[in-house]
């Protein structure tokens, strides 16, 4: 069995959680979560990663899961960057970050900003270009409890309706690690309402898509872009838009997916991410040796 320890980084006053695994003197893959997902969402990758002798890190964003909220409601994309910044200046040697969806966009500023900050990067389905009505929906499911709810079967109906691709779980306890009970006993979402609130201005107004296609521009290291083949977020034409902006970066197409692919195709998303990851260890070993 293949045993986790809790890690924990200060980012200029924050404290970001994460869950790590694999040999500690072995290459890095940072997972990075997107919106309103907490590190849980890349259990069986980080896995995967440590059963092929890999150190694995997934990690809380700050306002999600077990990472601290942002005393000031700072949830904009450079903040996310430069918390990215200090965790792999605490990790100590560039990693291979697979980033979905929000997660994908950090990892790409960061990249960008400093070339030889990371080794190589993973976007799932998420680029430059961003459909405003698959972001839309995220942010309204993202809304849509505010007032929390009564018990756990009422969040697994909430998420079957949201996900109506997924089989509903039988047992919802699942759910009790992305939720948090108040004081008055009701289920809330594990993320910062601040965020929730500011994804949504952002959604309406369309933001930074001019600065991420000079950031992906500028993007020197070896990519890899996994999109869900049934993406509401990432179309067809959005991912060609990117390859032709980043002509090095490697493609896969994850038939069935949505957009969280890992969840949906986990077996098919492991097998493109870790055949790129190979590729990478295997070309550093060559130049080191």
């Amino acid at each position: 069995m293949i045993e986790t320890e809790e890690l924990r980084f200060d980012v200029g006053g924050l404290t970001l959680v994460a869950d790590a695994a694999g040999p500690q003197d072995a290459p890095v893959i940072l997972f990075l979560h997107g919106s309103g997902q907490t590190r849980g969402s890349w259990r069986k990758a980080l896995l995967e990663a440590a059963k092929r002798g890999l150190r694995g890190i997934a990690l809380d964003l700050r306002g999600h899961g077990e990472s601290d909220w942002a005393p000031n409601g700072e949830y904009a994309l450079p903040a996310f960057t430069e918390d990215l910044r200090h965790v792999v200046r605490q990790i100590d040697r560039p990693p291979i970050v697979v980033g979905a969806s929000l997660g994908g966009l950090v990892g790409l500023l960061a990249a960008s900003g400093q070339p030889k900050l990371l080794r190589a990067l993973i976007l799932v389905d998420i680029t430059t270009k961003i459909e405003i009505k698959g972001a839309q929906e995220v942010v309204d499911f993202m809304g849509s409890a505010a007032n929390g709810f009564a018990s756990l079967d009422e969040a697994a109906d909430a998420v079957a309706a949201y996900l109506p691709h997924r089989k509903k779980p039988k047992d919802p306890s699942g759910l009790a690690r992305n939720l948090r009970q108040r004081e008055d006993g009701r289920y809330y979402w594990h993320w910062d309402p601040a965020f929730h609130q500011y994804g949504k201005e952002a959604a309406q107004r369309g933001d930074a898509t001019d600065d991420l296609d000079a950031a992906a521009r500028k993007l020197e290291l070896p990519v890899l872009l996994v999109r869900g083949g049934q993406s509401t977020i990432l179309s067809p034409e959005g991912a060609k838009a990117f390859l032709e902006i980043v002509p090095h970066a490697e493609f896969a197409d994850i038939a069935g997916a949505h957009h969280m692919v890992a969840g949906d195709a986990n077996d098919a998303f492991n097998e493109a991410v870790f055949a790129f990851v190979d590729k990478q260890t295997e070309m550093s070993a060559s130049a080191a040796g």
